[in-house]
């Protein structure tokens, strides 16, 4: 018997093609190791960015907007934007494609100035699928931005109007964060232990786990924004339910992980 089947008899398995063990050199391990915790730190920083600057300001723009009355004729004649002022245009054409991932859904408007603009919104309803070309319809403009087109007491809301929807902002933040976390401590096992890293690999605790976090933090987000929850029970519910599931499937991961290759 050769030494490379003596080696696989031993361990019961077989050997590479050049009789080499499969696993990796612990430099590379905890070089892997070591890009790991580089990519959480990226991921920990937008998490940052997400609860300290996007989820903030959003808040502040939608209380703004609500908070916003009709401009004043001095208002208008001083160019005033955090009002709001009404206009009136002609629909000039619209789109409406509904065909999968390329959805879209615009109107663009003209005055007798020549002025041209197309408004985006986010589905064709209520009042996008009703217009044809040369309608004439009311916009409401702030900061610049038109929010709103109505005709006939129908309205809708453009892409730019702002919504109270921090539920998802959290939702993103919450990923950020969850995702650091399991690239941290995937790292830091390797580094810790570059010949015992297991059951910390992508195949398939990684996996498993990353599909876990996404599916719970969009999962939680979702429902929280349409019935209409402060943004702060995504990260009370998401976050646990992700320690449990984690601390599962390393439970039954991990007799495999000792007992396997």
């Amino acid at each position: 018997m050769t030494p490379a089947r003596a080696r696989a008899h031993s361990t019961g398995r077989l050997p590479s093609k050049d009789g080499a063990d499969r696993r990796s050199p612990p430099g590379r391990v905890r070089f892997m190791g070591v890009l790991l915790i580089l990519l959480s730190l990226i991921s920990a920083a937008g998490c940052y960015l997400v609860f300290s600057w996007w989820l903030p300001s959003d808040s502040e723009r939608y209380q703004d907007y609500r908070a916003a009355e009709a401009c004043s004729s001095r208002a208008m004649e001083q160019g005033q934007t955090d009002c709001l002022s009404t206009w009136h245009f002609t629909v000039e054409k619209t789109v409406n494609k509904t065909s999968g991932k390329s959805s879209s859904y615009e109107a663009t408007l003209t005055d007798r100035d020549s002025w041209r603009r197309t408004v985006s919104f986010g589905n064709p309803g209520p009042l996008l699928e009703r217009l044809a070309p040369g309608d004439q319809v009311t916009a409401t403009a702030w900061r610049r931005d038109i929010v709103v087109l109505s005709k006939n007491g129908v309205r809708q809301n453009t892409s730019e109007a702002p919504r109270d929807e921090l539920e998802m902002n959290a939702a993103v933040g919450v990923l950020a964060a969850l995702v650091a976390a399991q690239t941290f401590v995937f790292g830091a096992v390797r580094l810790a232990r570059p010949r015992d890293y297991e059951p910390f690999t992508w195949n398939a605790y990684g996996q498993r786990l990353l599909i876990t976090i996404t599916t719970v933090c969009f999962g939680v987000g979702l429902p929280a924004t349409w019935i209409g929850l402060p943004w702060w029970t995504v990260p009370a519910v998401a976050v646990p339910v992700v320690v449990y599931a984690a601390g599962l499937m390393h439970h039954r991961l991990r007799p495999r992980a000792a007992g396997g290759v």
